[in-house]
């Protein structure tokens, strides 16, 4: 079970805190903001390819499905262009072969000492205001570094 919280502080419509005790308006976010929903895992299977991938023109071959009788399919990415890097890994944009549809591609390293719940949250959250996850592989190097490759919306 997941739980969530938040610190929430109400401001009227002209940005100013109430500091009186009278009540006044505020602006009312859209409904989809306020719900948080959970879904389903899809058919977001975790693979393990071979190589670095965020060079340019490099191309990244995967697997999704083979769950419930369902055959695998291969999906081919290739990577586009650097477009940010962190302290635990790098963002890429890539475009699917198959779909030619352009995805952001976030690459994490897996360091042992640290436990990585990003992609149990990911798979979890449903929200028009985050990013979704379409797809995620598992790499490696040469140096047998593993990273977590988190495909999602660009």
């Amino acid at each position: 079970m997941c739980e969530f919280m938040a610190a929430v502080r109400l401001v009227s419509s002209s940005g100013m805190k109430n500091t009186s005790s009278s009540t006044f308006g505020v602006d009312k976010l859209p409904d989809d903001m306020n719900e948080l929903n959970i879904r389903d895992d899809k058919e977001v299977e975790a693979t393990v390819v071979d190589g670095n991938g965020t060079e340019s023109g490099h191309i990244i071959v995967t697997t999704i499905g083979g769950r419930n009788g369902q055959p695998k399919q291969t999906i081919s990415y290739m990577a586009e262009r650097v477009v940010g890097n962190g302290s635990f890994g790098v963002v890429f944009q890539a475009k699917c072969l198959e779909s030619g549809e352009t995805f952001a591609i976030k690459k994490v390293l897996q360091d042992k000492r640290y436990k990585n719940r990003e992609l149990q949250t990911m798979r979890l959250l449903d929200h028009p205001n985050v990013v979704s996850l379409k797809h995620c592989f598992f790499s490696t190097t040469e140096k047998d570094e593993l990273y977590l490759n988190l495909v999602q919306e660009s």
